[in-house]
């Protein structure tokens, strides 16, 4: 119970919540009122960070969410020319996430990190389907450990976002589910599949680790 109302906050979070506490107590001294806003606001960022515990299927023959937050678009598109996949058809299912979802990103399947590539942007609304060629963008490329198919996962920035946080390496392997890192203060993440059943529904609220997208 104590860890779900007072989770554990992501270490890029750490920074912006001691800030926030400590500009709170020097305007608590000056107006009470503001200094409520202040306090208000530190909750906000201390929750935006956190850093829950998520518990996947286990089973890699499903593909569980990348990130938490709304199934925006479900659709045959081809893979991304920064990684040489423009003739390539994929499944692209994206995910936005709002400024009070969990911005902690995790990989949908067992596997190992083939590529990484960076792409510095524009900050345009994440929602919009523009944003995945022309926000600032982060592309993985993994591979699965249980059937060898490439699976693209982009961490898309957006209106408010500012830094895209990459924790893994190249060919890192990693479990289903574990942590790859996070985009701060609203974002979007693009996942790329194919040869799998859809199982996301557009306008569905997903989340990370955890919720189904596809299955083989």
């Amino acid at each position: 119970m104590f860890n779900t109302i007072f989770p554990k906050i992501h270490k890029e979070g750490y920074k912006f919540l001691a800030i926030s506490i400590l500009t709170t107590f020097v305007v608590l001294f000056f107006s009470k009122i503001f200094g409520l806003l202040l306090a208000l606001i530190s909750i906000w960022i201390y929750y935006f960070f956190r850093d829950p515990e998520r518990f996947s299927i286990n089973d890699d023959s499903y593909l569980v969410s990348p990130a938490d937050g709304l199934v925006t678009d479900v659709s045959e598109r081809s893979g991304p020319e920064e990684l040489r996949l423009e003739n390539t058809t994929f499944t692209k299912v994206s995910i936005f996430m709002n400024v009070f979802n969990c911005h902690v990103n995790r990989t949908p399947t067992s596997s190992k990190v083939e590529e990484i590539f960076y792409k510095p942007g524009k900050f345009l609304n994440a929602s919009l389907d523009k944003a995945s060629e022309e926000n600032e963008r982060n592309y993985y490329k993994i591979k699965s450990i249980s059937d060898g198919e490439e699976i693209i996962i982009v961490q898309i920035a957006g209106l408010i976002a500012r830094r895209i946080v990459c924790e893994v390496e190249q060919g890192q392997e990693l479990k289903q589910g574990e942590r790859i890192g996070m985009i701060r203060f609203g974002s979007r993440v693009d996942i790329y599949f194919k040869n799998k059943k859809v199982l996301a529904k557009l306008g569905q609220n997903v989340v990370a680790g955890e919720s189904l997208i596809a299955s083989t």
